[in-house]
């Protein structure tokens, strides 16, 4: 009876191993993603593509880490103001990447991007780089 005990517990301590081991990289996907959100918010853009692979392409070249990154120095520059809130993401394992899938809403200040306000749905690729997840491509639509 001992010995069938230990054998399920073993097999739970395994179990709960692994799942601790997918949900960290999930959570570091999150975490990444919730970060570039609040910097871009923040005006800071240094921190906004932290997590973007020198090789981001955004939306099939329309935007790439250095574009995205002059476009939230050039807003803080002028003083205006970026609010992005970000729904629930979804990250799901596609053999060594994830594929994040969230929506954003992008409200803005005074005379910032009063035509690209609005909600839509966002889809990212990631890869890790050195023990870092790191966002390689994004694509985005307007949903509503």
């Amino acid at each position: 009876m001992r010995s069938l005990l230990r054998f399920f517990v073993s097999i739970g301590v395994v179990v709960l191993m692994a799942a601790c081991h997918r949900t960290a990289d999930d959570v570091q996907v999150r975490k990444a993603i919730a970060e570039s959100a609040a910097a871009a918010e923040a005006g800071h853009a240094g921190d906004t593509v932290a997590a973007l692979t020198d090789d981001f392409d955004g939306n099939t070249g329309q935007l790439d880490k250095p574009s995205l990154a002059n476009l939230v120095r050039v807003t803080a520059i002028r003083g205006q103001t970026v609010h992005a809130v970000i729904g629930p993401v979804s990250v799901e394992r596609r053999g060594d990447r994830r594929v994040a899938t969230f929506t954003v809403t992008l409200a803005a200040g005074q005379g910032v991007l009063p035509d690209q306000a609005g909600v839509y749905r966002v889809d990212t690729g990631w890869r890790k780089d050195d023990g870092t997840w790191r966002c390689f491509t994004a694509s985005w639509r307007r949903s509503l």
